[in-house]
């Protein structure tokens, strides 16, 4: 199932209220995570998220082909598996792993995304990050 930002500024207001957001209830989209990719992934994972970025030949673990989650989950972009591993995946901690871990202050900054069917409080910068990554997947 594919994540969804909600739209809607009636339930926006309300889910703000409701999971403590902030006070900017615009929602990210796919610029927004372009714009964070750009700033934060590019070096490892390339430009256009193939995993050949300019620092990838240096890293002990090549890094993920970013246009292939689709395809390597039957065909549905895994957006909890995504966001769970770019936000801090519990079984592979920060010190097994050569990703940097987000989180401090992005986690005061929280969206409601639906994620396989729940909403999820998500930091902003990684909801349009999931929307930006989702859009960049490989038709095959």
């Amino acid at each position: 199932m594919r994540a969804t930002v909600l739209q809607g500024s009636g339930l926006s207001i309300v889910l703000a209220a409701f999971i403590g957001c902030s006070q900017d209830l615009s929602m990210p989209d796919q610029s927004d995570g372009a714009a964070f990719f750009s700033a934060n992934c590019v070096s490892c994972h390339g430009t256009g998220g193939k995993g050949n970025g300019p620092l990838a030949a240096n890293l002990p673990v090549s890094p993920t082909d970013l246009t292939k989650l689709s395809s390597s989950n039957g065909g549905t972009f895994p957006a909890a598996q995504a966001l769970s591993y770019i936000y801090g995946d519990p079984m592979n901690g920060h010190l097994a792993r050569v990703m940097p871990q987000f989180g401090g202050a992005m986690s005061e900054d929280l969206v409601p995304v639906e994620i396989d069917g729940v909403l999820t409080p998500t930091p902003r910068a990684l909801a349009g990050l999931l929307v930006y990554l989702e859009s960049i997947q490989d038709a095959g």
